[in-house]
């Protein structure tokens, strides 16, 4: 009964049943990574031996001290401007703005660094404004998207409620989509550390968890390799753990509106 429910599609599923699964998948996945024969992957031991060496004898620790917080400051840049765009297209005049900014994400850093590295000359502030630009015409895109299915019935309400077009601003578009927002927030918060490693890999200065990769890339650690690469999936998880507990404290009707549309699905 148990295993037809869950091979069955479109079927309601407990936070327990889950968890439980995650669980067994996880099992199934180091118990294949321990037995693994190839000879390409390290195995357990030798990912804890490397791991062991990056704490005690390169400075990991301070590495991915200097990385979060270069991370954390170029998201914290990346989701103000993209707000200030944004929002601000309810103007006329700024709209094309944000549309270019949007248009900016086919950018590479192959040519953008070269004018960066002029302009910053180098160090932390280098490697936060490559990553707020690879960032900002993603978040842009993404809070476009969300601003223009706004049902103009909630415009309409609000109108008849007797606000202002700038109070309709700040009830409807604002205030009406900041889980939206927060949801964004999450999702490049999380291309900011897949963007982090390579930035830090141009921009060694200050250090970073990009040069410890750089480095054991270098030299074909693969166990080295591995740990870092386990951090980093830590440490992100965590980040969007933290960030999903902060839309669900400042955002509670955001989890009630999805149950109720999985519910819909599954009925």
């Amino acid at each position: 009964m148990f295993l037809s429910r869950l091979i069955e599609p479109n079927r309601a599923t407990s936070r327990a049943e889950l968890q439980a699964l995650a669980s067994l998948w996880l099992a199934v996945l180091l118990l294949w990574w321990t037995c693994s024969s190839s000879g390409l992957l390290p195995t357990p031991a030798e990912v804890v031996r490397a791991l062991r060496s990056l704490l005690f004898e390169q400075g990991l620790l301070g590495h991915l001290s200097s990385s979060l917080y270069t991370s954390l400051l170029a998201l914290f840049w990346a989701s103000s401007l993209s707000a200030l765009l944004c929002y601000s297209a309810v103007v006329p005049a700024l709209r094309p703005l944000a549309a270019l900014v949007g248009n900016l994400r086919f950018w590479g850093f192959a040519g953008v660094s070269v004018a960066f590295t002029l302009w910053f000359h180098g160090g932390r502030e280098l490697k936060v404004a490559l990553l707020t630009f690879g960032m900002t015409g993603f978040f842009v895109t993404g809070l476009h998207d969300e601003l223009s299915v706004i049902p103009r019935e909630r415009y309409d309400y609000a109108r008849a409620l007797g606000m202002s077009e700038w109070r309709v601003v700040w009830e409807v578009v604002i205030l009406g989509t900041c889980d939206k927002f927060l949801g964004l927030v999450r999702q490049n918060a999380a291309m900011g550390w897949m963007l982090l490693t390579m930035v830090e890999a141009l921009v060694r200065s200050d250090g970073g968890i990009g040069v410890l990769l750089a480095n054991q890339s270098k030299h074909l650690d693969l166990a080295s390799i591995a740990a870092l690469q386990g951090v980093i999936f830590g440490v992100g998880s965590l980040q969007d753990f933290a960030l999903a507990t902060l839309q669900r404290v400042l955002c509670p009707w955001a989890a009630l509106k999805v149950e109720d549309e999985s519910h819909d699905r599954q009925v």
